[in-house]
């Protein structure tokens, strides 16, 4: 500022103002923008092996979203981690980082921290206590391994000549390394941006279009009516979209579906396709009709149809073919027609619910731009990019904590 007062500052040109300029410009081995869990792995890792890192998180506090997470109880990762459970234009492309640092290196960690936790169903884990406690650890980990961590930095500007230059609203810096940390563009009201995609694209990288996912569906017209009726309502359906199919529960809402198996073929739906839903999976549901119409003719349809599925959906049914009559009185035809739409119910959801519900973005920076042992860029040495905002995204139920983990610390090793 003094400089500038006595008119020196606008008659530096080139390297001198070049050196200046970074002389006023904190220097670190690395950079990661992003304090989320992807971040956070990669910082501790780095520090670990003394490099000097500066983690800058924009929020005013680092991982929200894991706080957020299942229930704010944090279902950190799952006991069935597989390659085949993410999605990907390159579904091999994750097989490396899962391989190198697994979900039972994430739980080692989180025995070490003496947190309690328990498997909940299908192999997910959650904390007994509180998200708080996962957070806790991680950040417990940067700062024993000397991490930097400012929150409240927005980034302004990055470029690259012999090194890195971040500047942001408070401070600039320089390094060598940059990594990409900042996520996808799900749950836009916890601070959630397309940065990530914004600097890939700067840096040439190509970036496949981000989509939402693990998000709930919505319908129209009569299958809308139907979904309002019955709000609130859950019932074990398998929900499938072409070939990909999920056993889990589904959750008729205001707007739609929703529920632990829409949400997973929501990651694989495309706008235009159509839905199948069995309502009755563990039922042969044609025959169980058949056998109640022989056994007990004078009792209701929509009571036979209560054993089967939930009483509201039963009677939701049981009054589309003929309300309040005896199961004997139903046609054989209309029976077989009930069957089949308990078996095959065929919608086409107008939409999802989008970023502000969905759980996870789908696809993201082109993994065919990076190295999958380090998450570097072949064509930008130095450049980094992990977790959510890569083209690699899990199943519901720890996968993308899972992922976070192991891609951040394969760029941890590598910075």
């Amino acid at each position: 500022a003094n400089l500038a007062r006595f008119g020196i500052m606008p008659a530096l040109r080139g390297r001198g103002a070049a050196r200046l300029m970074t002389s006023a410009m904190e220097s670190f081995d690395v950079v990661i923008v992003g304090a989320g869990a992807a971040g956070l792995m990669c910082a501790m890792t780095a520090g670990r092996r003394g490099r000097r890192v500066l983690l800058l998180e924009h929020n005013d506090q680092p991982g929200a979203k894991i706080l957020i997470s299942g229930g704010g109880r944090c279902n950190f990762t799952n006991l069935e981690i597989a390659p085949e459970r993410f999605l990907s234009a390159n579904p091999h492309f994750c097989k490396s980082a899962l391989s190198r640092y697994t979900q039972h290196d994430f739980i080692a960690l989180v025995e070490r921290h003496r947190i309690p936790y328990h498997e909940k169903t299908l192999g997910q884990l959650f904390c007994d206590g509180s998200a708080r406690e996962i957070l806790a650890m991680l950040l417990a980990e940067c700062a024993a391994a000397g991490v930097d961590l400012r929150a409240g930095h927005s980034v302004t500007e990055i470029t690259r000549a012999d090194r890195f230059r971040i500047e942001t609203d408070k401070a600039g810096f320089i390094a060598p390394a940059l990594v990409l940390a900042t996520g996808g563009l799900s749950i836009p009201k916890m601070g959630a941006t397309g940065f990530a995609y914004e600097m890939a694209r700067r840096f040439d990288l190509a970036v496949i279009e981000p989509r939402p996912g693990l998000v709930p569906l919505k319908v129209a017209g009569e299958t809308l009516e139907l979904c309002q009726t019955l709000a609130g309502v859950s019932v074990e359906a398998v929900a499938s979209c072409g070939r990909d199919s999920f056993r889990e529960n589904i959750l008729f809402t205001h707007r739609g579906l929703s529920g632990p198996a829409i949400l997973q073929i929501s990651s694989y739906w495309r706008q235009g396709d159509t839905l199948s839903l069995n309502l009755a999976p563990s039922l042969d549901i044609e025959s169980f009709l058949a056998d109640r119409k022989r056994t007990r003719p004078k009792t209701e349809l929509k009571t036979v149809l209560a054993e089967a599925i939930p009483t509201r959906l039963a009677h939701a049914l049981a009054g589309a073919v003929a309300s309040n009559v005896t199961i004997a009185n139903v046609p054989d035809r209309s029976l077989s027609e009930l069957a089949d739409r308990l078996r095959r119910w065929q919608l086409k959801p107008t939409g999802s619910e989008g970023w502000p519900k969905a759980e996870v973005t789908v696809s993201g920076i082109d993994t065919a731009a990076l190295s999958s042992k380090t998450m570097e860029a072949r064509a930008v040495p130095g450049l980094y990019a992990i977790g959510e905002a890569v083209d690699v995204t899990g199943w519901l139920g720890g996968y993308n904590f899972q992922w976070a983990w192991s891609s951040g610390w394969c760029a941890g090793r590598a910075v």
